[in-house]
C-alpha cells in the first residue's frame, strides 16, 4: 500500500508539473490557440464535448480490451506450440518474425479493406501488434526452464503435456507478465492506427476530425484521454505482472 501510495503521489506531481510546463510554453511564446491550446482551454473542451469523447472512447477501449485478450491467447497458444513441435519452430518462427517485420501501417489499410471500417479489423490489428511480443516472452520462457526439471521429468516418464503445464509454464510466467506490460504499451496504439486508415467511431476518429477542422483543443482532449486510459491499462497490467512474478518467481536455473 505504501509503495502504492507513493507510486500515486510521483505520478501526481509529474502530472502536475507537466501541466505548469505546458501551460508556461503556452504563455512564453504566444503560440496561437489552433497550434497549440492552453491545458485549461483542453480542459474546458473536454468537458464542453464529453459525451461525444465517452461514446468514441468506448469504441476505442473495447477494441483494445479485446485485441489484447484474442492476442494474448494466439501468443500463448503459440507459444506452446513451438515449445512442443521442434517442426513448428523450423517452419513457423520465421513467418512469425516476418509478420513482425511489416510495418502495421503498410498492413492496416489492407485489413480495414478486407474486414471494413467496424471493430473487427482494429481488434485484428491490436493483435498483429502485440502478438509478437507475448508469443516471443513467452516462449523465451519456457525454453529457459532448468534442464535439470526437465531430465528429471524424461526419467519420471512424465507426458508432454504434463511437463509443458506443470514445469515450463509456471517458469515462463514472469516473461510472460513482461510481454503483458509491452502489449499494454502497443495495444492502443495499434487500435488507433486503424482509426485513423478507416472507422467511423473512435478516439482516433474523432482525433481526425477535429484536426480536419482546426480544433485542436477537441485533438488534444480526446489524446489525453487515450493517454490517461494508456497508462491505467499499463498500471494494471503492472501490479497483474507483480503479483505473477511473486507468485511464481523468477526462473532458475
Amino acid at each position: 500500500m505504501k509503495s502504492a501510495s507513493l507510486s500515486l503521489a510521483r505520478g501526481v506531481l509529474i502530472f502536475a508539473f507537466a501541466i505548469v510546463l505546458w501551460q508556461a510554453i503556452v504563455w512564453l511564446t504566444g503560440v496561437p490557440h489552433f497550434i497549440l491550446p492552453g491545458p485549461q482551454r483542453v480542459f474546458e473542451r473536454l468537458w464542453d464535448a464529453r459525451e461525444m469523447i465517452a461514446e468514441n472512447a468506448v469504441i476505442t477501449f473495447a477494441e483494445i480490451i479485446g485485441g489484447m485478450v484474442l492476442g494474448a491467447a494466439l501468443g500463448v497458444s503459440t507459444a506452446i506450440q513451438l515449445v512442443m513441435s521442434p517442426f513448428s519452430r523450423i517452419f513457423m518462427r520465421p513467418v512469425i518474425v516476418f509478420a513482425q517485420a511489416v510495418p502495421v501501417f503498410a498492413l492496416a489499410p489492407i485489413i480495414t479493406l478486407w474486414l471494413g471500417y467496424g471493430m473487427a479489423s482494429k481488434i485484428l490489428i491490436v493483435i498483429l501488434v502485440i502478438y509478437f511480443p507475448i508469443a516471443s516472452s513467452f516462449f523465451d520462457g519456457m525454453m529457459r526452464t532448468p534442464q535439470g526439471y526437465l531430465d528429471l521429468a524424461r526419467v519420471m516418464d512424465s507426458k508432454p503435456l504434463n511437463t509443458i503445464f506443470h514445469l515450463r509454464l509456471p517458469h515462463a510466467m514472469p516473461g510472460f507478465a513482461s510481454g503483458l506490460r509491452l502489449a499494454a504499451v502497443y495495444a492502443p496504439f495499434g487500435a488507433v492506427i486503424g482509426e485513423w486508415v478507416g472507422a467511423s467511431r473512435g478516439l482516433g476518429h474523432l482525433m481526425l476530425l477535429a484536426n480536419g477542422r482546426a480544433q485542436t483543443d477537441l485533438m488534444f482532449a480526446s489524446l489525453f484521454i487515450l493517454a490517461a486510459f494508456t497508462v491505467l491499462l499499463y498500471n494494471l497490467v503492472d501490479r497483474l505482472g507483480v503479483v505473477i512474478t511473486r507468485r511464481y518467481g523468477e526462473p532458475v536455473g
